[in-house]
């Protein structure tokens, strides 16, 4: 049974740029809407049983279970597991992984420049989403949005930094102000400086 995990942090940890309001619904209702659904499709399937949902994920294609189960998994497996990262690389203080900082700066030129290319395709992106730094499947960082749910694992990509673009993720302070949102949500990501 997956379960949701605890946040790292309390609802207003991440306050003025991420209102307590906001976390609390996305993460006790959003999150745990996709987690209860995600659940309700593996009790079909008990050989998946205490698999990683990155790795049912990584296989989805291969996966013997109904092309409609695959999509709720596909959907809400990475509903969840996208969810879960994006708590985890944010907080109230930063503590910079050096060795992605020297990896960022060797890839785009320097952080400065990493965050403008990030802000700039999580701004254009349309409809709801991800926005994603990951490693790809030549070992090389990359910047991409997804669509919904949509995961790296889904085509082996290993998430490093994600930004949330679904309305409920900013919209009671942002309202339609995505690029607000994602402006001062470099403010509470901890990973770089």
């Amino acid at each position: 049974m997956i379960t949701i995990p605890k946040l790292p942090y309390a609802y207003d940890a991440l306050e003025p740029y991420i209102d307590a309001r906001t976390m609390e619904i996305h993460h006790d209702k959003h999150h745990q809407t996709y987690v209860d659904k995600l659940n309700a499709v593996l009790t079909k399937y008990p050989a998946l049983a205490g698999t990683p949902v990155e790795k049912l994920l990584a296989k989805l294609s291969s996966l013997h279970m109904d092309e409609k189960d695959k999509l709720a998994l596909k959907n809400m497996g990475g509903g969840h597991i996208n969810h879960a990262f994006f708590w985890e690389v944010m907080g109230p203080k930063k503590f910079p992984d050096k060795d992605l900082v020297i990896r960022i700066t060797k890839k785009f030129g320097s952080v400065e420049e990493f965050k403008k290319i990030f802000t700039e395709t999580a701004v254009a992106h349309f409809g709801s989403g991800w926005t994603w730094l990951v490693t790809n499947e030549k070992k090389e960082l990359e910047i991409y949005s997804t669509l919904n749910q949509d995961s790296p694992y889904l085509v082996g990509h290993i998430p490093l930094i994600t930004l949330d673009l679904w309305e409920h993720a900013y919209y009671l302070k942002y309202q339609n102000r995505r690029a607000e949102y994602v402006a001062n949500w470099w403010n509470v990501l901890t990973l770089i400086p």
